[in-house]
């Protein structure tokens, strides 16, 4: 595991992507130490905001030469609307890295890589790792509409297989990234999937991958209040190797969890047979 840094760092590019905004930091010391998956926590307004908790995003590059690292986001509140105002030269505080990244494999692979929107912002580097290693790779990227995909051309830069899907039919297929995934899966003989996007996304994608008997890795878009563990706000219901169900921290175990230890359909509750369920109860 990495141990993050917590560095003030400066905006050196910044431009719109679609429905989303792309940022390049620099941060000393802390692309050197990046791996795909891991993510960055942002201070949001600086030392007198009332906007008190850091926002948390996946890293989408990282450039140890240059000492820089790349994130998109899309404004979805008052932080992400502040962090859109920001401008080349300004700064802002980060620690990173944070989080679990995806296991990469140890031997060549075919994988597929699904996403959902600005979700796919680490797949890209995952990819050309696993095509440097001798693998293969093939992407199912998917948005409600053609403005909110992610990264098309840069997918189609790694691979010729590349299938798109919007819910509107704006580009691509029409529907969800599950309608092509199954016929990707055999077409490729996916040895391996990883998937980024909301929760019922990733659900799907793991029960299509694992009737395909492919492992399949999925990155939890959890809200993360402190990103290091200690609020306990992320927390998911997964199986252990053990057998044995607990609540585990979606920034620290996570964000990439193995998708059939997850139990999706109990996220936001507390199932009864989780360890430490009946004590819960009891508060």
């Amino acid at each position: 595991m990495a141990l993050p840094l917590q560095v003030q760092a400066e905006i050196v590019g910044r431009e719109p992507a679609g429905a989303y905004h792309r940022l390049v930091l620099r941060a000393p010391g802390i692309a050197a130490r990046v791996e795909p998956g891991h993510f960055v926590a942002v201070a949001i307004g600086g030392v007198d905001s009332a906007m008190l908790l850091r926002r948390a995003f996946s890293i989408h590059r990282a450039d140890p030469a240059a000492e820089t690292i790349e994130v998109v986001f899309a404004e979805a509140g008052r932080g992400t609307r502040e962090l859109a105002r920001l401008r080349v030269g300004d700064s802002v505080n980060v620690v990173a890295p944070l989080g679990t990244p995806f296991p990469l494999p140890a031997e060549p692979v075919s994988a597929v890589m699904v996403a959902g929107g600005y979700g796919s912002a680490p797949m890209f580097a995952l990819a050309e790792r696993i095509v440097a290693d001798g693998g293969s790779v093939a992407f199912v990227l998917g948005a409600a509409t053609a403005q909110r995909l992610y990264g098309v051309d840069q997918a189609q830069a790694i691979t010729e297989d590349v299938v798109v899907t919007t819910d509107d039919g704006s580009e691509g297929v029409r529907g969800f990234v599950t309608g092509p995934l199954p016929e990707v899966l055999t077409a490729v003989e996916a040895d391996v999937v990883y998937a980024c996007g909301p929760m019922g996304m990733l659900r799907a994608v793991t029960e299509v991958a694992s009737a395909h008997d492919a492992r399949v890795f999925t990155a939890v878009e959890e809200s993360m209040a402190c990103g290091v563990g200690v609020c306990m706000t992320c927390v998911l219901p997964v199986v252990g190797d053990d057998g044995v169900s607990r609540f585990v921290r979606s920034c620290v175990d996570g964000p990439c969890f193995d998708g059939t230890k997850v139990r999706w359909d109990d996220a936001g509750t507390i199932p009864a047979d989780i360890e430490g369920a009946a004590a819960m109860g009891a508060h």
